[in-house]
């Protein structure tokens, strides 16, 4: 059964997706190869580009055509304005992001391999500032059909988006936080990589997709969807799951990737689509994104 986003008093043209996240500005440089500890390699130009897995997850939904709402917190600085201007040209209702004088603007540090892949270092900055103060005050929260938020803010913040919410809750546990157990009783639609799923349970990081089936299963919620990579993701529910591969794809940079795939998948559950389906759109977007 598809996961319906349950019914609730909203009225248009409130937001379809509400997104209570991360906003970063990526300082990105390309290099040959990721330095290992103790190396010093030397890179390409330095580029600014604006980021943060929440705001990522709130442009893809709304270039999908979703009307978006995103919830955050930027500091008082110019990094700030400029992710506000950046939200803005691309369709997000930034009502919610709020600006924070006693904290800098979150930042991520990345370097790209010619191959695609990438090392990344994350200062969250004003992102570790969001309260559930701060949530309470948001319609925009309660009214949403998808509430969608990741693991780049405080728990507060998310559990207290969780109590606020009225549309279904897609949780992306990216980066993992130490306190996701104390969140999987509110999520509808859990969204690990293999990675964040191992940690999840307290495993190593599963290589097959029945050991990553049996992880998924074992964990208290009613659908978790596994993101696999350039192996597309793993739909598992509690009557049985199912693989849906990516197409091939050169990638250019597979930064954000996963956020795309998330933003796409709130976008595919908003439209009805079922979870097989939803995840068929999601991986598409995802590889689109790495090109």
């Amino acid at each position: 059964m598809s996961p319906q986003p349950p019914a609730g008093d909203r009225t248009e043209p409130g937001p379809e997706i509400c997104v209570v996240g991360s906003v970063n500005l990526d300082l990105v440089v390309g290099v040959d190869h990721v330095p290992v500890v103790g190396e010093t390699v030397l890179g390409g130009d330095l580029r600014r580009i604006p980021g943060g897995k929440g705001a990522n997850q709130a442009v893809a939904a709304a270039r999908l055509g979703r009307r978006v709402s995103f919830v955050g917190r930027v500091g008082d600085d110019e990094a700030g304005d400029v992710l506000r201007a950046e939200l803005t040209a691309a369709r997000v209702d930034v009502a919610g992001l709020l600006s924070t004088p006693s904290a800098p603007s979150g930042a991520a540090l990345i370097a790209v391999q010619a191959d695609g892949d990438n090392a990344i270092v994350v200062s969250p900055g004003a992102n570790h500032r969001l309260t559930g103060s701060d949530i309470g005050s948001m319609t925009s929260v309660a009214v949403a059909a998808v509430l969608l938020a990741q693991g780049e803010v405080t728990l507060d913040a998310v559990l207290a988006a969780a109590r606020h919410r009225t549309g279904l809750f897609v949780w992306n546990p990216a980066p993992m936080p130490e306190w996701a157990g104390q969140v999987l009783g509110s999520v509808d639609v859990l969204v690990p990589n293999q990675t964040e799923l191992g940690t999840l349970v307290g495993a190593s990081v599963p290589d097959d997709l029945e050991v990553v089936a049996a992880m998924a299963r074992s964990i208290e919620c009613p659908m978790t969807i596994v993101t696999l990579g350039a192996a597309g993701a793993l739909v598992v529910e509690a009557h049985g799951d199912r693989h849906v591969p990516a197409p091939m794809v050169r990638p250019v940079d597979t930064t954000a990737a996963g956020d795309a795939f998330c933003g796409a998948l709130a976008d595919a559950f908003v439209r009805g689509l079922d979870p097989i389906e939803a995840t068929e759109w999601a991986v598409r977007v995802s590889a689109a994104a790495t090109m």
